[in-house]
């Protein structure tokens, strides 16, 4: 991977905004959410169109191409090519203009579709294209791919929805493309050659593109016939080949108000498909299919099990929602009503057995809707969370066909898969014929590929025959441009090479997309190319779930498929860096492109480098992709393991052995509190030690207590739970574990410190896997383990105060020591809250205060954050809020640290801040992470406090 210096320096020079040539930067940028790999030459986030312009006319000069890129979530193989990359989506992102009475609105490209929307809500207004990837792909992205969604059965899709496009076009000239008469002048010329060709070729065009609404393939010359002519649709769809957008004229629409969902579930799968036409008759909103594969995966994913079990009645094979928006509660029930007699109407009840079985399940409430299209939005991220070599690919996921012949089609689609020995899973957009499917293969071997080779043919050559669309959706990229003059004839192919040859003669934008694209099977261009290997070696932690080298960690690594979840600004944890310095590098995704280039030897160093270590700095090990990650990439345990491979290689620093070692000089240490704590209160003394700490000047450490918890405070005869004292409520809140004592024993239990009879406390090693001390780490989780054991064994739980701690027994510890004695303790493991909310009473007073509640992002990741707000709702009078937010930022360390401080504050400014602020005066903080209840002080007037103080409070007597 040589780096361009010519073209680097060039940049660099005439550019305002970054310009990236390092090989761990261009790997980021090598992929999108598609089978395919090309590495960039450089690139470049542009701070203004003048930079775009510059990176365009250096590119002219350097005969290099140039590709846009947004949200990288193209699944074609759209975003990737060997060129000058240009992410709009760090500072080309605003909404320029948003006019209410005429329903429009004016965006960079750069804009991601949710940041839109929420600016439009307030006016009761929305852009209606809704891809699944709402949350990170952007508006320019959304155009250049002719993008759809649910919806698109009432509203259309993205050509429907655009009015204008400003661009720059291949040889820097600018023009804004929409259905106005140009001024005379050279795009005045370009539009009167569009229109001409559109004339000539509008027999052939009637003749040979598919009737059908989701036909985004090739490039919309279609749109060229007739007299009412916009250009900007035939920019719409081009995936980046002809021009580059700086602009974009939206259509908006009203919100369409309260909805209901009707969930019809079906015997068969070809039940389910043959229904579609008739369900399309009651005028809904959307129907969208779930198939019984992704039923049983979502089934396995944390994030969406209760959803499933709230709407899915046992064992359908195939379930369509059925989504109505009908402007009143009443309108809304009579849909409801007519779907059912509907169903019944196919012969289907919930009473009825066999082929005959199946009904509706009728879904108001608003909570349990959002989570179903939540969890229908992940479709394609919960098929690939299979924990195998084999995925689902990519390739004929979204062909559309009328629906009068969409059963059938899928029949013989399903026929194909099984005669090549693999099968499909089925979901998406049944209301408009176009249904996501993804046969699994192994892209890493020759012969699943030449079986993809045959199954994209056989299924084309079916799409044909039912005068269908083989891209109905996702777009062209490389693995179906090759396929349009199957698909078209050559006659249009000739015309769409024609409109490359006219916008972009020299091939500058975007090549080898539409036309003249390579074999979609040519395993050059493949992220698995033919010479992809992954060297054993050992490994710290137990990887063995996943398949692949190093004990499966090459396997743990690839399951990121680039779907770019971890890039969403709102909602959850995941992922903080990222909304932090919107930098790719500080993704999920853009961490684990790095991993996989750095374990494959595509990237100089390794995992011991200095750029592994840079990809990893931001991470603050929040475990938020654990949870909301849909293919389950474990970025902070990973983070771990190249932690210790540094260890190994650098050994530690003394600021790293004042973390990692606290917990055994911290007795020593609270013996000279006073001493300790002389540093917060002595500016000289907090400057010099800055270096030697690693403790910014700018933050006051944690208060040494004078009086720390001992284990012989609480030591119960045949104790009925056994609680975890972790090194930072033991000696700098012990206030904290006294308080739970006293609540444990008002509740009438016996309670024991958990300890192992050496005076030495036990400890969960969490201090040490955040320096890469894994040996050491494991050899106080075994400690942990055998001190607990004959408790655990007797079926007494085991809790602890501090979530990073007591979550450890259920997570790390599983990698540490695996086997049946560290599953057991992490069975017996709670939370105190978890724990407590299992009790029938707890003697309570009332409270007349507001209580907001921030919960650690370990307690998020292990859904343990409800049964804290569930038990803070058992409190008389409390009126419980919970704080939408994501990482607090401190993170143990990494707030303190003076190259990450800032980072950290920006993650607590970006909603915990914001939300502290706008809370009443009155109003209780309860935050059980200790990290979180320092960042809380050092950056409010607010003070927190754990969950215990609280209870404290409030007991009767």
């Amino acid at each position: 991977m040589r780096e361009n210096s010519g073209l680097s320096n060039r940049l660099n020079a005439a550019i305002s905004g970054d310009v990236m040539a390092d090989p761990a930067a261009r790997g980021r940028y090598a992929t999108d959410a598609s089978i395919y790999q090309m590495i960039p030459e450089a690139v470049v986030v542009p701070r203004s169109v003048h930079d775009i312009e510059a990176a365009m006319s250096i590119a002219r000069d350097e005969e290099t191409p140039v590709l846009p890129r947004g949200g990288g979530t193209s699944q074609c193989g759209q975003t990737v090519n060997r060129a000058v990359v240009l992410d709009n989506t760090h500072h080309l992102n605003r909404i320029l203009d948003v006019d209410t009475k005429n329903l429009t609105a004016r965006v960079e490209p750069g804009l991601v579709l949710d940041e839109l929307n929420r600016a439009l809500k307030s006016h009761g207004l929305w852009f209606p294209v809704d891809p699944s990837t709402a949350s990170r792909c952007t508006l320019g992205g959304m155009a250049a791919n002719n993008s759809s969604g649910g919806k698109s059965l009432r509203y259309g899709i993205m050509r429907d929805n655009i009015r204008a496009i400003s661009a720059i076009l291949p040889d820097g000239s600018k023009a804004r493309f929409n259905g106005a008469d140009p001024e005379p002048g050279p795009y005045a010329d370009l539009v009167a050659d569009m229109r001409a060709l559109g004339q000539r070729e509008a027999a052939e065009i009637d003749a040979q593109f598919p009737k059908v609404q989701r036909r985004v393939g090739g490039y919309n010359i279609d749109a060229l016939t007739g007299n009412d002519v916009n250009m900007a649709h035939l920019l719409v769809g081009s995936e980046g080949t002809l021009a580059y957008f700086t602009e974009l004229e939206l259509s908006l629409a009203h919100l369409p108000g309260e909805k209901v969902t009707g969930v019809c579930h079906f015997p068969t799968f070809y039940a389910a498909m043959d229904a579609a036409q008739h369900l399309v008759t009651l005028n809904p909103l959307a129907v969208e299919l779930i198939d019984d594969t992704m039923i049983a995966l979502g089934r396995d994913i944390p994030l969406f099990r209760n959803t499933i079990e709230a709407f899915v009645e046992p064992d359908p094979a195939a379930l369509l929602l059925v989504e109505f928006a009908e402007g009143s509660a009443e309108a809304n029930a009579a849909k409801l009503v007519q779907l059912s007699q509907l169903m019944g109407d196919l012969g289907l009840d919930f009473k009825g057995t066999g082929d005959r079985w199946g009904g509706v399940v009728p879904v108001s409430d608003d909570a349990l809707q959002g989570a179903i299209a939540e969890y229908r939005k992940s479709g394609l991220n919960v098929m690939m969370s299979m924990k195998q070599a084999g995925k689902p690919i990519s390739f004929v996921e979204d062909c559309a066909v009328a629906l009068p012949d969409l059963a059938e089609y899928t029949k013989g689609l399903t026929d194909i898969f099984s005669r090549y020995g693999t099968k499909g899973t089925w979901y998406a957009h049944a209301s408009v014929g176009c249904l996501h499917v993804r046969p699994v293969l192994n892209m890493r071997q020759d012969q699943d590929v030449k079986t993809m080779r045959a199954i994209a043919e056989e299924c084309f050559d079916l799409v044909k025959y039912y005068k269908g669309s083989h891209s109905g959706e996702h777009g062209d990229g490389i693995v179906r441009s090759e396929f349009h003059e199957k698909m078209f004839g050559p006659r249009i192919v000739s015309a769409f090479e024609e409109v490359k040859a006219r916008f972009d003669p020299t091939g500058l934008m975007n090549p080898g997309k539409i036309v003249h694209a390579p074999a979609m099977d040519d395993r050059r261009v493949f992220r698995y190319g033919p010479n992809y290997t992954v060297p054993d070696f050992e490994t710290a932690l137990d990887w063995s779930a996943w398949p692949g080298a190093a004990g499966g960690f090459q396997g743990a690594v690839e399951m990121c498929n680039n779907n770019g979840a971890c890039r969403k600004l709102k909602g959850g944890v995941m992922c903080p860096s990222f909304r932090a310095t919107r930098n790719e590098r500080d993704a999920t995704r853009g961490r684990a492109n790095t991993l996989r280039f750095a374990i494959s030897g595509q990237m100089p160093g390794g995992l011991t480098s200095d750029a592994m270590a840079d990809t990893m700095k931001y991470c603050v090990s929040c475990k938020g992709c654990r949870r909301e990650c849909p293919t389950g990439v474990d970025m902070a345990r990973m983070k771990i393991e190249v932690l210790a491979a540094r260890r190994r290689e650098n050994g530690l620093t003394i600021a790293e052995k004042l973390v990692g070692y606290l917990p055994r000089y911290a007795p020593k240490a609270s013996k000279l509190a006073w001493l300790m704590n002389l540093r917060n209160q002595i500016r000289l003394v907090r400057k010099l030690s800055e270096r030697l700490t690693g403790v910014s000047h700018k933050r006051d450490i944690p208060v040494w207590s004078s009086n720390p918890f001992r284990d012989d405070e609480a030591q119960d005869t045949d104790p009925q739970v056994l609680i975890f004292a972790d090194v930072f409520n033991r000696y700098f809140e012990p206030e904290n574990l006294r308080a739970a004592l006293r609540v444990l024993r008002a509740a009438g239990l016996r309670v024991a410190v958990a300890q192992d009879g050496s005076g030495i406390a036990l400890e969960c090693g969490r201090t040490l896997l955040a320096v890469g001390c894994v040996e050491e780490a494991r050899s106080e989780a075994q400690r942990v383990i055998e001190a607990t054991r004959p408790a655990v064994a007797k079926g007494v739980p085991v809790i602890g105060l501090e979530p990073s701690s007591i979550l450890t027994f259920r997570d790390e510890f599983l990698a540490l020591c695996p086997g049946a004695e560290a599953e057991a303790l992490a069975q017996a493991t709670h939370t105190f809250e978890e724990f407590l909310v299992t009790l029938p009473k707890l003697p309570l007073t009332a409270l007349e205060h507001p209580i907001y509640v921030h919960g650690h992002c370990h307690q998020k990741a292990q859904d343990a954050v409800t049964p804290m707000l569930d038990l803070l709702k058992r409190i008389p009078g409390a009126q419980v809020s919970f704080i939408e937010s994501s990482c607090c930022g401190m993170a143990g360390a990494f707030g303190y640290a003076p190259d990450t401080i800032d980072v950290s504050l920006q993650m607590a400014n970006l909603d915990l801040f914001p939300a502290l602020d706008a809370a009443p005066e009155n109003a209780i903080i309860v935050a059980d992470g200790t990290s979180c209840r320092h960042q809380i002080a050092d950056g409010t007037p607010r003070r927190a406090i754990h969950v215990a103080r609280l209870l404290e409070r409030v007991l009767d007597g």
